[in-house]
């Protein structure tokens, strides 16, 4: 019969499987960051996304 796991444990195995920091040793969080960016050749502005990896090191250079 299979061993009952409750959601905590869940998590928590998931959060693991990433890639860790080699300063600070945490676990990467990935946030999409969105930025406006002007159009060259209608002027217009467009919108480029780009995926970073947050840990303790670069959390305020990314969220501020």
């Amino acid at each position: 019969m299979a061993k009952k796991q409750d959601f905590a444990s869940k998590t928590m195995k998931l959060a693991q499987h990433g890639r860790a920091c080699p300063v600070c040793n945490e676990y990467y969080s990935h946030v999409v960051a969105v930025n406006m960016v002007p159009s060259k050749k209608e002027g217009a502005y467009r919108f480029a996304e780009q995926n970073i990896a947050v840990c303790k090191c670069n959390e305020n250079e990314v969220y501020s």
